[in-house]
């Protein structure tokens, strides 16, 4: 898109300033992803024409991923606070009261939730390495130190020939860049399906711990305060990333390469240390890290939200390219870079500490008065934009959705009819447990550096990751979770589930969940179904954050995930990514899914109604995602939920396991292959007990058989933890046949 215009500037050194006043013209504007209504507004701001470099800001900072100019109108609807939440959407992370730490210092639990698709799957190593930089940023700029890394990932079909490269280079980038900054990767969800052939999902969410007394903000403030960039130098790589993930992918993916960041994860590691020693300081009046649109969004952010304005010298931005230009200075989105305001006089002491650290360290401005961001270069000024126009009033739309019943003509999901009984549930299991979506993960988490910390206490493979606080007996839990086919076959009820099911995962690990993050990935809001979608999916998540009260206190919206050009469905299933965190006041009383002992009572917690439609079971064994996806109760969830968390804190049960994907039976594999012992079992004969996949359940297994009854929660026993295999009144399966199914996937494809 605006590679051409790049290229002209670079190649006409001894014309930037007339390149900075050239005339611009309808396709210059269409290079820039600008409509013609959007360029007038433009106008009308400015009361001029603007230069280039004026026109490229206002190009990334009104793209869809700087200004959510498609999504703000209705994410202004969620809930957002609760009496724990110090601060919601709008700073760079979101922000939980978590309570007491080491000699009663207050903490805060700093964490968010961000997408770097369209990067990965140009070029998924870098993509995915500067995707878990970028939110490692945003979590530790807010004086938070990065104690977890999670991910939620989208693969297209195994055998669509780029999937093992990608999944390869996703991958090695998320554990390269993770292992080597030195906070582990204690979890996550990868997901297989067609609609992502093209267009491949890269979600990444860290999680921070911060004194609250200790918390900085963005807000640029006190007329005259130095403006400071440090970090890295500036590079061509990454120009125009933000437009290029605001818009879908054509013929000319291929080009677009030059649009991706590089990162290093070395440099974050001192640049983490450098910030957080400043920070334990009285230095810093703001800080902001330089994500996407880079030096641009940073700046413009920061004056935005103290009300001020900037002035900047360009001549002075660091660089470790010859003859760069303002132009590609500020869309620059290289990495491992942050703006600061300091407090006057405080420059040399700031120097000193990035200096030790072998970081640049560079005075590129001050804070004014004016309302305005002012860039100069060469003595001349190149950019004089009012930031009213570039942040708060950027455009906003109230797209066209698509009706219910419009939607579900189009989604096409045909009705739940003529099920197929199942011949052999344990047939029906192994095959399960040997299919892309619930094969072991193994393959993946073991290239991750789970442990660097030494306060990991749970790893990938149960329902939530946990991690202790440091220098105390209590711990943070956090999971990531969505089904895009439920979302896809009912909006509303899969943006409900999406929410649940992490509140379900961090409640059956003995958590109190407490907010969530999101990460919003959908294909083009222009199309009313795919409109209907995001307002749908938002409907749910908003009733069920209320109704669990949970909210919402970060997130991210990543839009047009779709492609025409690479042999993969038009647009990616709808993937509103929930990331949850809790907290868990007695790290030593945390529930995991293994079975324990011999004889322990078996038993589950929730109605089973035997729901098939979009479950597992009916798209692996029988080629259909027909039906409509289960209903979520939303009271019974977090009634069901509270009495699991009471049992866990009363030591009652030793064993728990969230009932998901692939129902009841697959759950009772995955607890049976977590401990090398099987399970004898009873009422479970057809496919829908054992693999529907209705919400709202657990399963529990417990010596204390005579403890489980609470007035209102359905309990029903199933079966008694015996034997080495799992076994029904008509199958039987070993737990050694059953691990060789669960191992296969992954090690035949990628050794095969």
């Amino acid at each position: 898109m605006p590679a051409p215009i790049y290229f002209v500037w670079r190649t006409n050194r001894g014309l930037a300033k007339a390149r900075c006043m050239s005339e611009i013209t309808p396709q210059i504007v269409a290079d820039h992803g600008l409509n013609e209504e959007e360029y007038a507004r433009i106008l009308h701001a400015m009361g001029r024409e603007p230069n280039l470099v004026e026109l490229g800001i206002f190009s990334v900072m009104w793209s869809e991923h700087c200004s959510y100019k498609s999504s703000r109108i209705h994410l202004k609807k969620l809930p957002t606070t609760a009496p724990w939440v110090i601060c919601g959407p709008g700073e760079n992370a979101g922000v939980i009261d978590i309570g007491d730490g080491p000699n009663g210092t207050k903490l805060a639990a700093i964490f968010k939730m961000e997408s770097h698709n369209h990067p990965s799957y140009i070029e998924p190593y870098q993509g995915a390495a500067t995707g878990v930089g970028g939110i490692l940023r945003d979590v530790f700029t807010m004086g938070a130190r990065p104690v977890a890394n999670m991910n939620a990932l989208r693969f297209g079909r195994p055998d669509h020939p780029k999937m093992k490269h990608l999944v390869q280079g996703v991958v090695a980038g998320i554990g390269g860049y993770g292992n080597c900054v030195g906070v582990p990767t204690v979890g996550g969800e990868t997901n297989f399906h067609p609609a992502y052939d093209g267009n491949i999902l890269v979600n990444a969410m860290t999680v921070g711990v911060a004194d609250q007394d200790k918390i900085f903000y963005s807000a640029a403030t006190g007329l005259g305060n130095p403006i400071v960039y440090v970090g890295s130098k500036t590079g061509r790589d990454g120009i125009h990333g933000a437009t290029m993930a605001s818009a879908d992918f054509g013929a000319d993916i291929e080009e677009k390469r030059p649009t991706v960041q590089v990162g290093d994860p070395f440099t974050e590691k001192l640049l983490i240390e450098a910030c957080l020693e400043l920070m334990a300081s009285d230095a810093i009046v703001a800080i902001q890290d330089m994500g996407a649109a880079g030096l641009t969004s940073s700046s413009v952010e920061m004056a935005t939200n103290g009300k001020a304005g900037i002035i900047l010298d360009m001549d002075k931005v660091p660089c470790r390219e010859e003859g760069m230009t303002p132009y590609e200075m500020m869309l620059s989105e290289s990495q491992e870079r942050m703006l600061m305001v300091l407090k006057p006089g405080r420059e040399e002491f700031a120097k000193a500490i990035f200096d030790k650290w072998e970081l640049d360290f560079a005075v590129i401005g001050e804070v004014t008065d004016t309302g305005h961001m002012v860039l100069t270069w060469k003595g001349e000024i190149v950019c004089d934009i009012p930031l009213g126009p570039l942040a708060e009033d950027a455009p906003l739309y109230d797209r066209p959705a698509a009706s219910k019943e419009a939607y579900k003509a189009w989604a096409k999901v045909q009705p739940l009819s003529d099920i197929p009984a199942s011949h052999d549930l344990g047939a029906d299991l192994l095959k399960l447990m040997a299919c892309p979506d619930l094969a072991s993960r193994a393959w993946i988490w073991q290239q991750y550096d789970s442990q660097v910390g030494g306060d990991t206490a749970q790893l990938s493979g149960g329902d939530a990751a946990v991690v202790r606080i440091h220098g105390t007996h209590r711990a943070l839990a956090m999971s990531t979770d969505c089904a895009p086919r439920y979302c896809y076959a009912d909006p509303y009820e899969g943006g409900k589930q999406a929410v649940a099911e992490t509140y379900r995962n961090i409640s059956a690990v003995g958590a109190t969940p407490l907010a969530i993050t999101n990460c919003l990935n959908f294909a083009n809001p222009q199309r009313p179904e795919i409109m209907a979608q995001i307002v749908g999916c938002l409907e749910g998540m908003g009733d069920a954050c209320r109704a669990l009260d949970y909210p919402i206190v970060s997130g991210n919206v990543s839009l047009y995930n779709e492609s025409k050009a690479t042999g993969g469905g038009s647009a990616i299933l709808p993937t509103p990514a929930i990331g949850g965190v809790g907290v868990l006041e007695d790290v030593s009383k945390m529930a995991t899914i293994a079975f324990k002992n011999e004889g322990d009572g078996i038993f589950v917690i929730g109605d089973s109604n035997g729901h098939l439609g979009q479950s597992i079971w009916l798209r692996e064994l029988h080629g259909r995602e027909d039906g409509a996806p289960p209903p979520v109760d939303l009271a019974k969830e977090r009634a069901h939920a509270e009495y699991v968390r009471q049992l866990i804190q009363d030591s009652t049960v030793n064993a728990v396991h969230d009932v998901a994907d692939g129902g009841l039976l697959v759950a009772l594999g995955e607890m049976a292959l977590a401990s090398g012992r099987g399970c004898v079992l009873k009422d479970i004969d057809d496919a829908a007990t054992a693999f529907g996949e209705d919400q709202a359940r657990f399963i529990v297994t417990t010596a204390h058989a005579d403890l489980m009854q609470a007035a209102g929660i359905p309990i029903r026993r199933i079966g008694t933890v015996s034997g080495h295999a799992v076994t029904g009144r008509d199958f039987s399966v070993a737990i050694a046949d059953l691990r060789t199914a669960h191992d296969s996937f992954f090690k035949d494809w990628m050794e095969g």
